[in-house]
């Protein structure tokens, strides 16, 4: 890209004087294009078509005065001008400066052939206090439109130092807070947040956020109201950052009142957990029905139940899936309702007959609770815990991993359960005994894997 131009008015009227300039211009710097004027009129014509970035001016010329072309109020980002004048005193350098010459020059053929050099630091200086100008006046409107939004808005506007003091905080804390802005100005952000909800915050105020000084951070917590008690308030905060060395200026928040919106939340919260409980109550109420009517096994659902819980939590299950398999524990047997009193109560062993009736009570269990559809998730159990390694099982005769591994898991636990209880047919093996048959029955009847962990709980409560 060709260098850009820099447009130079000249206004001198004696042609020697303008000449000089002119040729120590040309051999300083080829960017530089000189516009000669003579008199205040064709300087005003050619200011009008060009677009200058320096005026080098004679103080007086044939139809005035230079100082006419000075703005009459003081524009610091109007065209700077130099002033010329072949006879200099301290009255005329102090009247030039006061009506906005940016540099005041006697006339000689040292000074005029230094004109380049003098330009050059002129438009240095014009220029960067224009910058300041420029930034003082950016500065200027942001505060106003910042406060224009601020004052009207329904959320509380804040600015405070990077410590946490407020330095300012619009009306809308009088209506959120109970306190006015003049209450709030000066004080410190921590002292109004709830103690526990300070190690949050802080954790904003801490540490080194250089790296994060462009983000947004959203936090929720309470606050104390002026009346004494504690409201909920959602604030987004930003940090406000110095271009030049990336230091942070102040930290900028908007905050609303979510006490609502908590409530209602902690009411849902409250509302599902006892729909939970209920939930829970219902089964139980089912197990106990089941237990009334069949003593045999009275207990049995509680113990398994809570040995499959401690298991699963060494294998990592979530607490939602732990949820699911105490419910399914619970319910394992639920089928057995389906099955008539003569077979779940026999005193002996059952025929083929009885054995393929009892054999569906996985099927009834899983019939009688799928359509309730919070149990779903749940289901696995009543329905798998029958299914074996080898795929003797019932009531779908599933093999190896195709079997659900929580059922997989409870039915090594509901064998182990009924082998160390007492029945009317029966007494209880003793456990060591127990624990051979399992090893025995290992990658046959059971997942070997699932053994392994499941002796490794019992053998650490031993």
């Amino acid at each position: 890209m060709p260098p850009e131009t820099i447009n130079i008015l000249l206004i001198e009227d004696e042609d020697p004087h303008a000449e000089l300039i002119q040729r120590a211009f040309e051999r300083q710097d080829g960017r530089i294009t000189i516009h000669r004027a003579k008199s205040l009129n064709e300087a005003r014509a050619l200011m009008l078509v060009q677009e200058l970035a320096l005026i080098i001016a004679d103080w007086r010329l044939p139809d005035g005065e230079s100082l006419e072309l000075f703005p009459n109020q003081p524009d610091p980002l109007a065209t700077p001008i130099i002033l010329m004048t072949s006879f200099g005193n301290e009255r005329i350098a102090v009247e030039a400066l006061k009506s906005g010459a940016l540099d005041y020059v006697v006339k000689s053929t040292e000074s005029m052939l230094d004109m380049p050099h003098l330009a050059e630091r002129a438009i240095e200086q014009w220029e960067s206090r224009a910058e300041r100008v420029r930034m003082q006046k950016a500065l200027l409107e942001s505060e106003s439109q910042f406060r224009l939004l601020a004052e009207n808005a329904t959320d509380m506007i804040a600015r405070m130092t990077v410590d946490g003091n407020m330095l300012y905080i619009s009306p809308a804390c009088k209506t959120i807070l109970g306190y006015t802005p003049a209450d709030l100005k000066g004080t410190h952000c921590f002292d109004h947040i709830h103690q526990e909800d300070l190690a949050v915050i802080k954790k904003f105020f801490g540490g080194n956020k250089t790296d994060k000084y462009d983000e947004t951070y959203t936090v929720t917590y309470r606050a104390r109201h002026k009346n004494g008690e504690y409201i909920w308030l959602e604030t987004s905060a930003h940090v406000i950052i110095d271009q030049k060395d990336g230091s942070a200026l102040e930290i900028q928040t908007a905050s609303r009142d979510i006490t609502e919106r908590k409530n209602a939340e902690k009411a849902l919260i409250n509302a599902h957990e006892r729909l939970q409980e209920a939930y829970q109550r219902t089964i139980e109420g089912w197990v106990h029905a089941l237990d009334l009517r069949d003593r045999e096994t009275e207990g049995h659902t509680q113990r398994v139940t809570e040995l499959t819980l401690k298991v699963a939590e060494t294998l990592g299950f979530s607490h939602e899936e732990l949820t699911n398999i105490r419910r399914g524990a619970l319910l394992h047997d639920m089928g057995k309702m389906a099955i008539p009193d003569e077979i779940l109560q026999k005193p002996g062993p059952l025929n083929e007959v009885e054995w393929e009736k009892m054999r569906q009570h996985p099927i009834y269990a899983y019939e009688m609770l799928a359509p309730i559809s919070y149990l779903l998730p749940a289901l696995d159990i009543p329905l798998y815990h029958h299914e074996r390694w080898n795929g003797s099982g019932y009531p779908h005769g599933l093999k190896g991993e195709n079997i659900p591994l929580i059922a997989r898991l409870f039915a090594i636990i509901d064998v182990w359960d009924a082998l160390r209880s007492d029945r009317p047919y029966r007494k209880k093996m003793p456990r060591r005994e127990v624990i051979k048959y399992l090893r025995e029955k290992s990658g046959h009847l059971f997942d070997p894997k699932l053994v392994e962990v499941f002796l490794s709980v019992i053998e650490s409560e031993e």
